[in-house]
């Protein structure tokens, strides 16, 4: 427990300390931020817009947005929440150029899955693998079929592991409407787990 409370702090450190760098204009931060955050900031797009190359070119503005914008970061604020909702003002601005869809609409069925969800299970087995493995797939179509609201939402909890209070800095929104828009999420996704895959299958 001690020895994994040192490392996240070590881990903050080091966040908060490439993000000075990059202040200052050392853009060899800008690169080990990069590597830190690429995996989940790609996959935090790639939920919000559902299409792969439109997350990639999501993804590559972030960065030059951060590069235009860090002197403007205020160094007390988490360099994390400040990254994602960058990326997020971006995300939201396409979403909005391309139009119809609303925050509160759902979105169409077949949408994108990150690769994550297409990985095999760890569990001993080829049959529990597969079906391990179907179940996350379902549960990836499943939440990219959600509104946009609870999508983003249950992704940056579940996914990203941001608590609530990130969650609501970075949405701008009182804490009381994420505990909302997850319970709500959380309720349609079961729903709709329900009528694909029958009561029995998720108790």
């Amino acid at each position: 427990m001690m020895a994994d409370a040192a490392a996240d702090w070590e881990a903050l450190l080091s966040r908060d300390t490439d993000a000075a760098r990059l202040q200052r204009g050392d853009l060899d931060a800008l690169a080990a931020l990069l590597a830190r955050y690429q995996n989940r900031l790609y996959r935090y797009l790639l939920r919000l817009v559902r299409d792969p190359a439109i997350a990639e070119d999501l993804f590559q503005q972030t960065w030059v947005r951060v590069v235009e914008k860090i002197r403007r970061y205020d160094p007390r604020r988490s360099f994390e929440a400040w990254l994602f909702a960058v990326a997020r003002n971006l995300a939201i601005d396409h979403l909005r150029r391309r139009a119809p869809e609303s925050l509160d609409d759902a979105g169409p069925a077949g949408a994108a899955e990150t690769p994550a969800a297409r990985v095999a299970s760890a569990e001993p087995g080829v049959l529990a693998g597969l079906l391990a493995r179907e179940r996350a797939e379902l549960v990836a179509q499943v939440l990219a079929e959600l509104p946009l609201i609870y999508r983003e939402t249950l992704t940056l909890r579940f996914e990203e592991e941001m608590k609530l209070e990130e969650i609501a800095a970075l949405l701008a929104v009182p804490l009381s409407t994420v505990k909302t828009r997850l319970r709500r999420g959380l309720e349609m996704m079961r729903h709709r787990l329900e009528n694909l895959a029958g009561e029995s299958s998720w108790p």
